[in-house]
């Protein structure tokens, strides 16, 4: 039985729920090979055959744009899970031991945050060599920081909790604290940040894929489409905008998602 409070999140859950799914089963989606050339239909636009046309290479669109929800949206979420859990482990770290840990672990963290973010990935993904392993290594680099933060504040604010004092006092030591008392009461609040977070990293790892620094070809990932159709949005505009569409509509997606969490969430 859902609790009344959590059924707003329903909606955005099943959409949600939906892009993971596609993603999960492209191979199984696709109407075409997404990887399959046919020169003869090159640039077809959209049909009863091709319903969002094909791209320079005759290869489906629709095909290539659903395949690319696997590449995109399962890249994004184990970088989103990646940067969650370390930066989360390191804060709590940091909050609950203090002393020399917590001032190297926060100095390091502020020389990155000193760093505009796209900036740093596209420096550290240029100097990596490209590829979208490599992308979403230059993002998980400077995207811990965040959650190191949050958590280290939430961290502080719930050691100075009776519980705690009662868990040290029954001999609990500090991993066993870290799991069964700081990590469950943080979970909230670190749970919506990602939740937000997960568009932005989609969006950051489509611009990387765009500028040629994330997936290459003929993989295909959302930017990496964008890229190699941007010469001929005036002549075949299909071919920029259906994976444009594409970012938009799960970006949207999970936006809205995280925000209804968070309202959720605060009541």
């Amino acid at each position: 039985m859902i609790k009344p409070r959590y059924k707003p999140l329903i909606p955005y859950v099943v959409a949600a729920g939906a892009l993971i799914f596609v993603a999960i089963f492209a191979p199984f989606l696709t109407p075409y090979d997404p990887y399959l050339q046919d020169l003869e239909g090159a640039l077809t636009p959209p049909n009863s055959q091709n319903l969002l046309g094909t791209d320079r290479y005759g290869r489906d669109v629709l095909s290539r744009v659903i395949m690319g929800s696997q590449v995109t949206i399962c890249a994004a979420l184990a970088l989103l899970a990646v940067i969650t859990l370390t930066g989360s482990l390191i804060g709590s770290i940091c909050g609950l031991k203090g002393g020399r840990v917590d001032t190297i672990l926060m100095r390091t963290s502020d020389v990155f945050l000193a760093f505009p973010q796209m900036v740093f990935a596209i420096a550290a993904a240029g100097a990596l060599g490209g590829g979208l392993f490599n992308a979403a290594l230059a993002l998980a680099l400077i995207g811990w920081t965040k959650y190191a933060r949050i958590s280290r504040a939430l961290t502080l604010t719930i050691r100075k909790m009776p519980y705690m004092d009662a868990a040290k006092m029954a001999g609990t030591n500090s991993l066993g604290v870290l799991i069964h008392h700081v990590l469950p009461n943080i979970a909230g609040p670190v749970l919506v940040t990602a939740a937000l977070d997960l568009g932005t990293i989609i969006m950051e790892l489509a611009g990387l894929s765009f500028l040629g620094l994330g997936a290459m070809p003929p993989t295909p990932e959302w930017g990496a489409m964008m890229n190699n159709g941007r010469s001929m949005l005036q002549t075949a505009s299909w071919v920029v905008l259906a994976p444009g569409a594409a970012i938009f509509i799960t970006v949207a997606i999970f936006n809205l998602l995280g925000d209804k969490l968070r309202d959720v969430l605060d009541r």
